[in-house]
């Protein structure tokens, strides 16, 4: 990502600008205030105090509305209380807004390097141009004190540029391969342990007039699980991670093997016919009213599968999942998923109230672990005690999984650069749909990511 800073702050300005021409009004805005310390007059004089029981105030902006997140919108404030009561001297002052707002307000801020104490922030990406422009600041010190093992493998690292750690993630979402166990069972077949098994399951359920696998790969990224998962399998994962961040290459033969088997499954039939006209709600669709057998996708659908009042309890009890299959040989295992972190939270940098806001994410990170789950239904990074919550067991069985993971590896084009995560999911939905060759997949690969765009 050469330049890339210089193109953000250019960006950056460019959105200065519009919100000054607009006239700089809040009125249209979804913005709520909230915590007991909102009167700036107030807050400033607290500020000034010389004493050595100081009031500060951290200012904490975020993107759940009550309207539109309340079940988030609600944990956030009981969090707040519960800091403030356990630190007198420490009010937090809140900003809320709805999350393009908040992404937007996000880039303004920083043109002038004003922003909040902490905020919310995403992985990878995202992070760079802050971290480049020095507005972030480091959070090793959380990892190696207080939040010392408490993330599930490769979540924190997800926040981490060239080694050091500028987010805490809050959430967690990894890819189970979801499965109708009534169409198993009335077609004779087994969850299958290892990739030639499940080639086999599938080839049976087209037999049998069966569509295998629901996909909607107008989207692309539903597809590049799929390859995502038997690249790590067949070359593991630091191989993958290492292709998409230029370190190795797409050439590799066991990224193109991954490829190959992408290809296999398509020529067999294996998933709904005209995949790549169909989007991911389409799809689903197929899976929700039993018409395919397995469905790839992230945690976040979990409620579908287990709470929600639109889909009928028998469907629900129909509904499990697998771990995606080994392939013999390969270098992978079952306990590496595909997925990656939601929201985190970042410290600014030139905070006044550095130390108090570092407490704070500490504080929060901590407590969102032990109430978002039961409360919001949101899987957490930090790892769970499963005993002590009251969750459906599929909850609870995906939750064990992440506390065993042995590697989460995040989402290839959130990972790449925009040029080269827009090759990637071009050529995902190219090779879903026969039209390069697994070599042509590699070589776009290598040549978009080694351009350095």
């Amino acid at each position: 990502m050469k330049d890339l800073s210089k193109k953000i702050l250019f960006s950056f300005a460019l959105v200065l600008l519009f919100a000054l021409a607009a006239c700089g009004g809040d009125s249209d805005s979804e913005q709520e205030t909230g915590g007991e310390n909102t009167d700036a007059e107030s807050t400033s004089e607290e500020n000034e105090s010389d004493s050595s029981g100081e009031e500060k105030t951290i200012e904490f902006m975020h993107l759940w509305p009550e309207g539109s997140s309340k079940q988030h919108h609600d944990i956030v404030n009981e969090i707040i209380a519960d800091f403030e009561a356990e630190n007198e001297n420490v009010s937090v002052e809140v900003e809320i807004l709805s999350n393009e707002q908040y992404k937007e307000k996000l880039k303004v801020l920083s043109t002038s390097n004003e922003l909040p104490d902490v905020g919310m922030t995403w992985a990878a990406g995202f992070l760079e141009p802050y971290v480049s422009g020095n507005m972030f600041a480091s959070l090793d010190d959380l990892l190696e004190g207080p939040l010392n093992d408490m993330f599930v493998p490769g979540t924190a690292e997800a926040y981490a540029l060239d080694g050091t750690t500028y987010g805490l993630p809050l959430e967690l979402n990894i890819t189970p391969l979801y499965y109708n166990k009534r169409i198993f069972e009335e077609n004779g077949v087994e969850v299958p342990e290892t990739f030639e098994e499940f080639k086999e399951v599938s080839q049976t359920l087209v037999d049998n007039g069966v569509t295998p696998i629901a996909l909607g790969n107008k989207d692309r990224w539903t597809g590049s699980m799929w390859y995502m998962y038997l690249a790590d399998r067949i070359g593991g994962a630091q191989l993958l991670n290492d292709a998409i961040l230029g370190e190795a290459s797409f050439e590799d033969p066991a990224l193109i093997e991954a490829a190959e088997e992408v290809k296999n499954l398509v020529d067999m039939g294996a998933f709904l016919n005209g995949f790549n006209g169909l989007g991911n709600d389409e799809a689903k669709g197929y899976f929700l009213n039993e018409q395919a057998a397995m469905y790839l996708m992230g945690s976040w659908d979990l409620p579908e599968f287990t709470t929600s009042e639109e889909n009928s309890q028998e469907f629900k009890d129909s509904i499990d999942y697998m771990k995606f299959p080994i392939v013999e040989g390969g270098e992978g295992d079952r306990d590496s998923f595909v997925g990656g972190p939601g929201v985190g939270m970042f410290v600014a940098e030139n905070s006044e109230v550095k130390d108090e806001a570092k407490e704070f994410v500490s504080f929060f990170v901590q407590k969102w672990g032990e109430q978002s789950v039961e409360k919001a239904g949101v899987i957490p990074a930090t790892k769970v005690d499963t005993e002590s919550v009251d969750l459906p067991q599929m909850y609870v069985d995906v939750l064990n999984d992440l506390n065993e993971a042995s590697n989460i590896t995040l989402y290839a084009d959130v990972q790449l650069s925009a040029a080269a995560a827009e090759t990637h999911l071009d050529m995902i939905q190219a090779l879903f749909g026969d039209a390069v060759t697994p070599e042509e997949f590699a070589q776009n690969h290598e040549e978009a990511i080694s351009s350095g765009e």
